[in-house]
């Protein structure tokens, strides 16, 4: 028996999924929670075999994010990625946070349940175009720095406050903004947010 937890922030899409993994016999759902931040505490409690994390999630902590903490709290608990979005840069990412395996939304039931099956055995799922396409895809011109004052500009915050939670003066955000705005061809800082949302860097 294979046992699973599920992230997913969107109710009816967790509940029909709990509901849809719950017709297979060798599937437990152990657990199901709507942030990356529940999943990691709800795996460190339930200690599952799989966890199938939703990419897009609120709070600071995604599931890719979740799928690197699971990786050093609970290794045993392999990670199972499941998103709307086929975006190179997330599939970079959950390299990088070496998931077991990376499935789009639009795989139908069977395909879902026989990667859960596959990733608790000890094997690696990835959509071969995917994997094609994250392989060429370039790799992220901004700096940890950049990344970080680019991520809290997408959460609505202005220089002066992000000034104050980096503890950096207001000039060195534009200064970072500017520079990140220059890297990514940006227009703006809006355009800046997401040309790197849709690569997956923030």
């Amino acid at each position: 028996m294979v046992r699973m937890l599920l992230a997913e922030d969107q109710h009816v899409i967790r509940e029909a999924l709990v509901a849809l993994l719950g017709l297979a016999p060798d599937i437990e759902v152990v657990a199901s929670v709507e942030s990356g931040h529940a999943a990691v505490a709800a795996a460190l409690v339930h200690r599952p075999d799989v966890a199938v994390l939703d990419v897009d999630m609120p709070g600071k902590i995604d599931g890719l994010d979740a799928a690197g903490e699971l990786r050093a709290k609970l290794p045993q608990c392999r990670t199972l990625i499941l998103t709307g979005h086929g975006k190179p840069g997330h599939l970079r990412r959950a390299l990088a946070s070496q998931v077991d395996g990376f499935v789009l939304k639009t795989a139908s039931p069977e395909e879902l349940t026989a990667a859960i099956r596959k990733v608790a055995r000890g094997e690696r799922v990835l959509d071969p175009l995917l994997a094609s396409t994250a392989w060429n895809l370039a790799d992220n011109p901004l700096t940890p720095r950049e990344v970080e004052v680019l991520r809290l500009v997408a959460d609505g915050s202005e220089p002066p406050e992000i000034a104050g939670q980096l503890f950096l003066g207001a000039g060195t955000v534009r200064n970072y903004i500017t520079a990140t705005v220059a890297k990514l061809n940006a227009r703006n800082r809006t355009d800046a947010v997401r040309v790197a949302s849709e690569a997956g860097w923030i």
